[in-house]
């Protein structure tokens, strides 16, 4: 495996203007990326006049008012009571004021916002995050709290819901591509997991009705949750050790049989996750910040040569939602040839997309090139797919890639290879050329507006 090391300013370079710009001038591809352009298969925008309760995914609430209001609480209580800072903020703060670079790009990320009462207040009239040192004491709160339901706001992305504008600026976006501070980021965003991962955590696996994750307006939303969890009502926060604990649940014995068990030709949804884009004739190397963000297969494993194999295959990409199940179960019975993560971004968004309020959201097809990302390659027991890749995205928050499996165990179609902890996820399943394909997505159109369909359930038959 041979894996690149090159600081992500030479991309910053490349990409050659600011964030918010509606797309970049770009120079031509090198000779090895030539051949056929990528084809992409994603309906793009919801439905005219549908306003869906959440964002994508459900991690942010589709109401900006709503997003605006939770986090102008959260300035109200820093401001209100500062606090010191934990020792892993501290040194981001140390970071950010010892290099000159990353100094300029904190500052710049907050004075580059438009003078419109849109990024200066909320629409309740408090403040939006004013400069790097309220972000860091707002970080600093988020590091002890655990998210809690509200079934019209449902903020399952704390540190991303601060950081949401300033993404969007050019400061921001060459901020949060800053190799120096993705590290110090992801020691901060562990400190997170740590607290997620202890009792202390437990407190929003309560049956407040409102705010707790087993109270009346959650169970609402997941109606057939002590059905389909394995859980107990009886003990204490249903059994639950921690909040990570209750993300990471495991399904009940026989609530997600496996499509076709026998049968290899059928390949089974790796996640129970909704459709996002299919693309054939996939890239060596391709231009993924623009606004179409074709896959870019070079990036995407880590300047792994393995690449070189996927080129001109097929990409099906899926998103996960935030109430749902974040195990990941092997596609087809095979045998694990390599598993390895790569490190990323956690708040990087395409320039391409402009000011998203639901950042990453439209950038889906981006952060798979930048985001913290495992790659699990799979030698298929059937011979027409071969070795194919599974590769699990996160998309923001703690983003942890957890694979549970090690090179050369033979697994079964639909048997568990790993999971994520708490953050957005997004996936991946890479296949390589000549591999034909019919999807299946249960009558649906790839998008942002399509629905979840169950981990092992078809999602693709190969001919041939």
């Amino acid at each position: 495996m041979t894996q690149g090391t090159a600081s992500r300013r030479d991309f910053i370079k490349l990409a050659g203007v600011g964030a918010g710009a509606a797309a970049f001038p770009f120079a031509a591809l090198p000779a090895s990326a030539a051949g056929a352009p990528a084809v992409l298969d994603r309906a793009g925008a919801a439905a005219a006049g549908r306003v869906p309760p959440y964002r994508v995914g459900k991690w942010l609430p589709s109401d900006q008012t709503v997003l605006d209001s939770w986090l102008a609480d959260h300035i109200k209580a820093v401001d209100a009571h500062p606090k010191p800072l934990a020792p892993v903020v501290q040194k981001f703060k140390d970071l950010i004021e010892g290099d000159p670079e990353i100094y300029m790009y904190f500052h710049q990320m907050f004075e580059e916002l438009p003078h419109t009462p849109q990024f200066r207040e909320t629409p309740v009239g408090r403040p939006q995050v004013r400069d790097y040192e309220h972000m860091l004491a707002l970080i600093n709160r988020i590091l002890t709290t655990a998210p809690s339901f509200n079934k019209t706001g449902l903020v399952g992305f704390p540190i991303n819901a601060i950081l949401d504008w300033p993404m969007g600026t050019e400061g921001g976006f060459a901020a949060f591509l800053n190799d120096k501070v993705n590290a110090r980021l992801k020691k901060i965003l562990n400190a997170w997991a740590a607290f997620l991962d202890s009792p202390d955590s437990c407190y929003v696996l309560d049956a407040d009705p409102k705010r707790g994750w087993f109270g009346r307006d959650a169970m609402a939303a997941m109606p057939n949750f002590v059905e389909e969890f394995q859980c107990n009502p009886a003990l204490p926060h249903y059994g639950f050790a921690s909040w990570d604990d209750f993300f990471t649940r495991e399904f009940r014995a026989g609530r997600r049989p496996v499509a076709s068990p026998h049968d290899s030709s059928v390949i089974v949804n790796a996640c129970e996750s909704a459709p996002f884009r299919i693309a054939r004739n996939v890239r060596r190397l391709d231009r993924f910040w623009i606004k179409a963000q074709p896959y870019s297969l070079s990036h995407m494993f880590g300047d792994d040569s393995i690449c070189e194999q996927f080129v001109g295959g097929t990409i099906y990409q899926a998103f996960l939602s935030a109430l749902s199940y974040h195990r990941w179960h092997s596609p087809v019975s095979g045998t694990i040839v390599q598993s390895y993560v790569v490190d990323g971004s956690y708040y990087s968004e395409t320039p391409a997309v402009g000011y998203d309020p639901a950042a990453p959201n439209d950038s889906q097809g981006y952060i798979t090139e930048v985001a913290t990302r495992a790659v699990v390659l799979i030698e298929a027991d059937d011979p027409r797919i071969g070795l194919m890749c599974f590769m699990p995205v996160g998309m923001a928050e703690v983003s942890t890639c957890d694979v549970t499996v090690v090179d050369g165990q033979h697994v079964s179609k639909g048997e568990e290879i790993g999971m994520f902890h708490f953050g957005g996820s997004t996936h991946c399943l890479i296949f390589r050329p000549g591999v034909k394909l019919d999807f299946d997505l249960h009558g649906q159109k790839p998008g942002l507006d399509s629905s979840n369909i169950e981990i092992n359930s078809v999602i693709a038959r190969v001919r041939g």
